[in-house]
């Protein structure tokens, strides 16, 4: 069964693409693949259209299916997690190649860049994305490719997609945006100008903190996707079948999943901007953020993230976070329940992030309950 996709909403979209029924069977659930190999004929023609699950598994291509259509692109690869695709991505550019970077940024993202591609040849420039005067200056020199974070991680700046792109494509550069903080079901790059997406699916595709993946998918089906899938398939950092199965699963109850955690996370930002122990809320869907008017323009709802930066320095964060009940002190986020991190302290010997900051994942509980524990935290 196929569905007409034209008109239908994304949250639509996210429980039947690639949840079809199985054509064999009729299973409401889509069956999972686990096989590495495939049969072929003596020639080695592909009698079912695969050959090595390295190189193409039938629950893969389901997820692909569903990627492609809530993000509007034409093609979409899976990866083995988000610092497969990114590096996959960034490792098929030609040395020499000058990629803009974001200054605040997945660290991740950070140490690949500083780290790893200069070994390749790559070079790395870092400027303000919410400065367009900023980075129409760093696109004076010939650039390859530009990186968008909006909502940045963790300071959750907003960068203004539809003007970075005008800005990359007149430097001749392919321009990327990480939306891994909004998914589709807030923000749709591809549509605003962008060439690729690039997705970390452990975090709200997944939902549930159970499965490692990432993702890019592609405005269009042309040489540079092919360049890239090529290079997926002969370093084999590909996503296994069963975190495609979870990924899917995943997908089914995005819509109201995005809807609860947006909806807690504003009174989430709300109690904390009143708070007397806090400095600053880090939160797009407040009037006070400098990127909120460009948010309002590109975003669909603000996500359930947000960062909280107290006037106590270091000793209050810390203070605070070691004295929660219900948020759980860990790395990642997009699960059902709620995290705190001092990212500060997670970033290694360099951390970029203030010392008073706390990256919060506002989850699926109650939003009174996640206040009320706030407030006893905070004293």
């Amino acid at each position: 069964m196929s569905i007409q996709r034209d008109g239908l909403d994304a949250s639509t979209l996210a429980v039947h693409v690639g949840n079809e029924p199985d054509a064999a069977t009729g299973a409401v659930a889509p069956p999972l693949h686990l096989s590495t190999t495939f049969r072929h004929g003596p020639a080695g023609e592909r009698v079912a259209g695969y050959e090595y699950q390295r190189e193409g598994n039938p629950t893969n291509d389901r997820l692909r299916a569903a990627l492609v259509a809530l993000e509007g692109g034409e093609d979409a690869l899976t990866f083995a997690s988000g610092m497969a695709a990114m590096t996959t991505l960034l490792e098929s550019l030609p040395g020499g190649a000058r990629v803009l970077f974001p200054d605040d940024c997945y660290s991740g993202l950070r140490m690949l860049f500083e780290e790893f591609l200069p070994e390749r040849g790559i070079v790395a420039t870092v400027v303000d994305m919410a400065d367009l005067d900023a980075v129409r200056a760093a696109c004076a020199t010939p650039l390859a490719l530009l990186w968008i974070e909006t909502p940045s991680n963790p300071l959750m700046k907003i960068a203004d997609i539809a003007a970075l792109a005008q800005i990359g494509h007149a430097a001749g550069a392919i321009v990327v945006v990480d939306n891994t903080f909004a998914t589709p079901l807030l923000q749709r790059p591809l549509a605003l100008g962008a060439d690729i997406v690039m997705h970390s699916t452990t975090k709200y595709f997944g939902g549930h903190s159970d499965v490692l993946g990432g993702a890019l998918v592609f405005a269009r089906k042309d040489a540079l996707a092919a360049k890239v899938a090529h290079r997926l398939h002969v370093t084999g950092a590909v996503l296994a079948p069963f975190s495609a199965w979870l990924t899917l699963r995943g997908c089914r109850s995005l819509g109201a999943r995005m809807a609860m955690h947006c909806a807690n996370a504003r009174k989430v930002a709300d109690f904390l901007t009143s708070h007397p122990a806090v400095e600053r809320v880090n939160y797009p869907g407040l009037a006070s953020h400098p990127g909120h008017a460009v948010a309002v323009r590109q975003m669909r709802d603000f996500g359930g993230m947000l960062s909280v930066e107290l006037r106590g320095g270091r000793e209050a964060a810390l203070a605070m976070a070691g004295k929660l009940r219900l948020f759980t002190n860990a790395t990642s986020l997009g699960g059902c329940e709620s995290l705190i991190e001092h990212r500060a302290s997670v970033e290694g010997a360099n951390p970029r992030s203030p010392q008073n900051l706390l990256r919060i994942s506002v989850g699926l509980e109650d939003a009174g309950d996640l206040i009320a524990d706030l407030a006893q935290a905070l004293g």
